[in-house]
């Protein structure tokens, strides 16, 4: 189960930073009247991707809680839903550059947590 903890971590932390330093900045150059279109392609297929990877961190997390490891999973959610899932939101009724520099500035926080997650989950393991 570690290792499939370490694995699906992993796995997340190379997508957000993607996201991150690649994909949500292109938001930003997007033609406006293609960018209701874009967003819900966006939406769509990287929920096939980070839906079942976040569910499966939140599994484990909740399976095998561990004092430093469970908290950055509950800040990560929090940070989606209470500031990314927000923003995509508003991005939905069209292109919205404040929207989307906000996206791209909120979006370090998960970063950051999934970075630091990965760190501590690797840190655990090889103590053991």
């Amino acid at each position: 189960m570690e290792l499939l903890e370490l694995l699906v971590t992993a796995g997340l932390v190379v997508l957000i930073w993607i996201i991150q330093i690649l994909h949500y900045p292109t938001f930003l150059f997007v033609d406006r009247e293609s960018f209701v279109r874009f967003e819900a392609f966006h939406a769509g297929r990287i929920s096939f991707i980070v839906i079942p990877l976040m569910l499966m961190e939140l599994g484990l997390a909740l399976v095998n809680p561990r004092l430093l490891v469970t908290p950055l999973v509950i800040l990560i959610w929090l940070s989606t839903f209470l500031l990314q899932v927000p923003c995509h939101n508003k991005l939905q009724a069209g292109y919205d550059e404040a929207t989307i520099r906000r996206l791209i500035n909120t979006n370090w926080i998960r970063t950051i947590l999934w970075s630091l997650k990965l760190l501590v989950l690797g840190y655990l393991f090889q103590v053991r």
